[in-house]
């Protein structure tokens, strides 16, 4: 035993010299600027109403699954949500799954076979990275949001050819050229996997996502919505075929070995989704617009973003730690990314815009901001 303490304290090590190291914290500065909670639904006392209300008229639920889908935690109600989302993302079906990274490992180690060619963006998300390493595939990963660079993959693509990306990006928070992407997938009989987490509640007719808004619903193969963003809640379903769905049942092993999730969650599920249709979706545009003038008002430079994510980047890990830590004795509540999250030389301060972010705190939050240059 001791050979691999020495090796996991060497490692850590390894992490604390190049100012890496990650803790858990549980100190939150008061205004948020961190959180994915975009529509403050996790804070939203009326959903937590709706919740509660929809639970109490099942008053013998049980706390737990007790077992996995295939056993024993399958119910009515849960098959009622994943057809009620299904139909909201104007999806033909859907397949709930514990959280987003489950769906994405479940799906990309299981559709894509030996001898089978996945092309995924170079800032995709871990897990679809995972997902991908645990298939047979030959991988590729193209130059980020470059055409010309897919294309070329795409030529080199053998088997059932799957392109991933993510429409709204975690990290830089831009845009997938989605419709571009869609027409080579297209040309190059190649199935489009779009994660939609961050564009989901935000972008859309009521918060259906960059898909919906694009029309491309039918071009698509397959689309992983998950809940603990703009929704506030927990979980992820994958949106497709009918046979997609019945296929993931019984060969995606993250879906298959796990228990199911409770009751409580799938109801917090279906609630945040008829909440999503009450609630303004222009407002928390209108919070990007005003944060984008103020940086332009202030010349601060940030990554180019239409979305809740904004990027502010510095040079270094210890820079961004600095630049985080006045800004949390400010009570500002934004965090440093660094690297290995982000590529060397590509730390930033990510900045996530709420609904319940006044005008007065973005504002403010720009000229602290502008005070570190």
């Amino acid at each position: 035993m001791r050979k691999i303490e020495e090796f996991i304290s060497d490692r850590l090590q390894e992490r604390k010299d190049k100012l890496s190291i990650r803790n858990l914290t549980t100190n939150t500065p008061p205004v948020d600027f961190c959180s994915n909670d975009y529509l403050g639904f996790a804070r939203s006392g009326e959903l937590k109403k709706l919740i509660e209300a929809t639970l109490a008229s099942m008053p013998n639920y049980l706390n737990g699954a007790g077992g996995s889908r295939l056993l024993s935690g399958n119910t009515h109600f849960t098959e009622e949500t994943e057809r009620f989302i299904a139909d909201f993302h104007l999806a033909e079906s859907g397949l709930i799954f514990n959280s987003g990274y489950d769906a994405n490992v479940g799906l990309l180690s299981s559709v894509p076979q030996r001898g089978d060619t996945i092309i995924t963006d170079e800032l995709i998300h871990a897990s679809i990275i995972d997902g991908c390493r645990l298939s047979h595939a030959t991988r590729f990963k193209f130059h980020h949001n470059d055409i010309n660079d897919l294309e070329d993959k795409l030529k080199l693509a053998k088997g059932n050819i799957f392109v991933v990306v993510e429409s709204v990006y975690s990290m830089d928070g831009d845009l997938a050229p989605l419709l571009t992407i869609s027409d080579l997938c297209g040309r190059y009989s190649a199935n489009l996997i779009v994660d939609e987490a961050h564009a989901t509640g935000i972008f859309g007719k009521n918060g259906r996502g960059l898909i919906n808004q694009l029309n491309l619903t039918d071009r698509v193969f397959a689309r992983i919505i998950t809940f603990g963003k703009a929704l506030g809640i927990h979980g992820a379903i994958i949106l497709g075929s009918k046979n997609l769905r019945h296929y993931l049942i019984n060969f995606a092993r993250s879906f298959i070995y796990t228990t199911a999730a409770p009751m409580h969650n799938i109801v917090a599920v279906s609630a945040a989704y008829q909440y999503l249709s009450k609630i303004d979706h222009q407002l928390i545009h209108q919070k990007i617009a005003l944060f984008r003038k103020a940086l332009k008002e202030s010349n601060i430079t940030a990554l180019d973003s239409e979305s809740t994510i904004q990027g502010i980047l510095f040079s270094s890990n210890e820079a961004t730690k600095q630049a985080a830590a006045r800004l949390q004795s400010k009570g500002f509540d934004v965090r440093a990314i660094l690297s290995p999250t982000v590529a060397l030389g590509k730390e930033r301060l990510r900045i996530c815009l709420h609904t319940f972010n006044t005008d007065e705190e973005i504002v403010s939050l720009v000229n602290h901001l502008k005070e570190l240059n």
